[in-house]
């Protein structure tokens, strides 16, 4: 299910509290502008530096953003929201507060915030509060339902990709090139997706992987987790574990029976013990 269709449903269910996990707010945002308008919903929009805004919705889609505050204080915009409650019917409200986490030491908002998802089923308004982490107090926990806004699959990373490779012969022709490309591509964000492609015409004067490998090798060592490696290490040269090898060749090999499919295995050791080395040679083994 898309963002939106997730949202949709909470919102008619009457859930007050939506926490959504992203790192691409507009396009997040954009996602429900359009839900709003597909379902004539009332979309207010805040951030410390535009404060409150109310989106056009429905037969007024093209109508002008209209500021209901101008300044920084997100306790303005949750008082408004009493004022865009929709009343009888089928109506609804949305707030949608962007990177709010950063403000909720403050005793004061979290009251606030209580309040208002304690008015918001009988009000049919939602808060929704989009930022890059879930950090929500104990206070209310149990007031927002999570959701991850998912990273663009293939072939909107495909979208992206003939987006900007405009020109003739900049995008691989479909098969293992164009795989490639997006085999490299995957996991990135759109904006992610969107830099690595026009980084790769001004090097190579066209799409290659090597460059969507680099820009993602550098994503994942900015999160602290872990690391990719893409080396040429085999089996051939790594001494011992030749149980935990002959495994891994087994398990991994194209021709394996119909509804086989690997277990894993969890390496745990001390260091030095060839954890890594293992980890770094199977991938070219399969």
């Amino acid at each position: 299910m898309t963002l939106s269709e997730r949202v949709a449903e909470l919102v008619r269910a009457a859930f007050p509290g939506l926490w959504i996990v992203s790192h691409e707010h507009d396009d997040a945002v954009a996602e429900l502008q359009e839900l709003c308008r597909d379902r004539i919903w009332c979309l207010a929009e805040w951030d410390l530096e535009r404060g409150l805004v109310v989106h056009g919705t429905g037969a007024d889609s093209n109508a002008p953003e209209a500021a209901i505050t101008d300044g920084a204080d997100p306790m303005a915009a949750l008082r408004a929201l009493s004022r865009l409650a929709p009343g009888e019917g089928d109506g609804a409200a949305l707030l949608v507060l962007r990177n709010l986490h950063r403000l909720l030491g403050s005793a004061e908002l979290i009251q606030a915030l209580d309040a208002a998802l304690a008015r918001g089923k009988r009000d049919r308004t939602t808060i929704v509060i989009l930022a890059p982490s879930v950090a929500l107090p104990p206070e209310l926990e149990r007031g927002f339902v999570v959701l991850e806004h998912a990273l663009p699959d293939r072939d909107q990373l495909e979208g992206i990709a003939r987006s900007i490779a405009t020109e003739p012969g900049e995008l691989p022709p479909e098969g293992p090139e164009r795989d490639a490309v997006l085999d490299a591509a995957a996991g990135l964000t759109r904006l992610e997706a969107e830099g690595a492609v026009a980084l790769s015409l001004v090097r190579h004067g066209r799409v290659r992987p090597e460059t969507l490998w680099e820009l993602k090798a550098q994503a994942l060592t900015r999160s602290g987790l872990m690391r990719l490696h893409r080396g040429g290490e085999g089996f051939a040269g790594l001494g011992g574990l030749d149980a935990l090898k002959s495994f891994c060749a087994r398990a991994l090999r194209p021709d394996r029976p119909a509804g086989v499919r690997p277990r894993g295995v969890l390496l745990l050791g001390v260091p030095g013990t060839g954890k890594s080395a293992f980890a770094r040679c199977a991938p070219s083994n399969g």
